[in-house]
């Protein structure tokens, strides 16, 4: 059966995205920073009939990664899929913004991306396989207050045309999943100051199926971005 890795699986898009490929048939290898959280979303998989295993990572932590991945393969199961998810985002001026927060946003949305990929997709090479970045339409746009999330979500965009550049002689397929506001943990964040109107953004359960369109297109091919905006168009 195929088998996907999530990060940031335990709550949020990783989580719906979990659950909707569960019962898509896919068998799930999960990363997010609450074993608490993640025993508790695998029972409901198992219960799906679907092998599941986890490991808690702080992906703000470097030294944690590598580590963490070598522990979740450790078993034998490895992914045809990887869905770099989680993420983080940061309001406030550009340049009133700590050294220390900026260095952590760069962290989990560019830099952890960056160190998954180097310790998951050598396995993948023979046999192919795809991995998906969950960027968004802030890579494209310049929004005030947001600009150092613009920043690292316009690097992962690129991170990921130059990955399946590299990695096409190999048999990886690399994409970006592009989305306008999705109604998600991250507006709840400590980090975030913000009043939009929740009820128009994109609910988790379109987000999570536009991640399972991309994972199931045949080997032959491969949508590059998607991008998903609410009708209402950009907050």
């Amino acid at each position: 059966m195929p088998s996907v890795l999530i990060t940031g699986a335990s709550r949020g898009i990783g989580r719906a995205a979990a659950l909707a490929f569960a019962q898509a048939g896919w068998d799930l290898l999960l990363l997010s920073r609450s074993e608490a959280a993640l025993q508790a979303l695998s029972s409901e998989i198992a219960s799906l009939g679907r092998r599941v295993r986890f490991q808690a990572c702080d992906l703000a932590d470097p030294a944690a990664i590598a580590p963490a991945v070598e522990q979740l393969l450790s078993h034998g199961q490895h992914p045809s899929v990887l869905i770099n998810n989680a993420g983080a985002a940061y309001t406030g001026d550009l340049l009133a913004m700590p050294l220390e927060r900026w260095q952590w946003l760069l962290q989990l949305n560019l830099t952890s991306v960056f160190q998954l990929c180097s310790a998951v997709v050598p396995s993948m090479r023979g046999a192919g396989g795809l991995v998906i970045n969950v960027s968004s339409h802030a890579a494209r746009n310049a929004f005030p207050s947001w600009g150092a999330y613009c920043t690292t979500k316009a690097a992962l965009a690129s991170f990921t045309r130059c990955l399946a550049e590299e990695e096409r002689a190999n048999g990886i397929r690399a994409c970006t999943l592009t989305l306008g506001a999705v109604d998600s943990s991250l507006w709840d964040s400590p980090t975030v100051d913000s009043s939009f109107d929740r009820r128009a953004m994109l609910p988790l359960e379109q987000a999570s199926a536009a991640l399972l369109h991309l994972a199931e297109q045949p080997a032959t091919q491969v949508i590059e971005d998607l991008t998903l905006m609410p009708a209402v168009g950009a907050f």
